[in-house]
């Protein structure tokens, strides 16, 4: 009997050091990748304290790029989920965290005086070279979209304004590496805005509803409304980031609500 229940313990214990078999031979077409956005971020302060709160602090990101010779760190391994979105919503998906690789770049976004001025701060060159870098490796390993490309002002336009207006969106859309509305287009746009009545916000929360911002469709130009036309301005009209719209910034919501995308010149 004895012997019997020390052979049973040795099959058990066999058993159990045996290592698990999966069988992979055959994969499943209806799957994609994980990564489905990249967001982009400033930190708000200096690179010794932006280290600090993405590595000791909850709040995290995939990458950090350092203001003075653009050195890239990566904090979180891309199969992990970084901190770094928060409440967040794009063309109707949320929590986006769960989908996006999370940049933050070393930058003091801006100061603001006592007339509610803000003084924003420009980003530095190899900031912008080694961010491009990046960009092209992730955008062609994961098969990304320009499109998905974003910054964390056009994902939670209520709570953020980063990157800012400084910005260079433009210069990332001649590098294939975001979207940029036809310049002709606008153009032509801006002029039969500049001959009749603009339009009404619905219309304007539509267009915003449209490109992918999570928007009241209300008719009413309340606070989150403004909040949300100065997001898409920082992103395309960054020399009047105002809330009230212009015949431009009317132009550049039809333009870009039908996506009418050309590489800048």
């Amino acid at each position: 009997m004895k012997k019997l229940f020390i052979c049973f313990c040795l099959i058990l214990l066999t058993a159990c050091q045996s290592s698990l078999h999966i069988n992979k031979d055959y994969q499943s077409v209806g799957q994609d990748s994980r990564v489905q956005y990249v967001v982009l971020h400033y930190t708000a302060t200096d690179f010794k304290r932006s280290l600090y709160l993405l590595t000791k602090e909850p709040v995290s990101s995939h990458y950090l790029i350092e203001d003075q010779k653009g050195t890239i760190y990566q904090l979180v391994d891309e199969k992990n989920r970084a901190w770094h979105a928060g409440l967040s919503e794009w063309q109707g998906r949320t929590f986006l965290n769960n989908s996006s690789i999370g940049i933050e770049i070393v930058n003091r976004g801006f100061t603001e005086d006592t007339h509610g001025y803000k003084k924003w701060y420009p980003y530095t060159e190899t900031q912008i070279q080694s961010l491009i870098v990046l960009l092209k490796d992730i955008k062609a390993r994961y098969k990304l979209s320009a499109e998905n490309i974003l910054g964390h002002s056009d994902i939670a336009p209520l709570r953020k304004t980063d990157p800012g207006p400084l910005f260079p969106w433009r210069r990332l859309a001649k590098e294939g590496l975001a979207v940029w509305p036809n310049e002709r287009a606008v153009t032509a746009q801006k002029a039969i805005f500049d001959q009749q009545k603009l339009p009404d916000t619905s219309w304007i929360q539509e267009k915003l509803a449209i490109i992918g911002y999570a928007v009241p469709q209300t008719g009413i130009l309340d606070k989150e409304t403004v909040k949300v036309i100065m997001a898409f301005q920082m992103r395309y009209q960054p020399e009047n980031v105002t809330g009230v719209v212009d015949s431009k910034t009317a132009a550049l919501l039809a333009v870009v609500a039908r996506k009418d995308f050309t590489k800048p010149e």
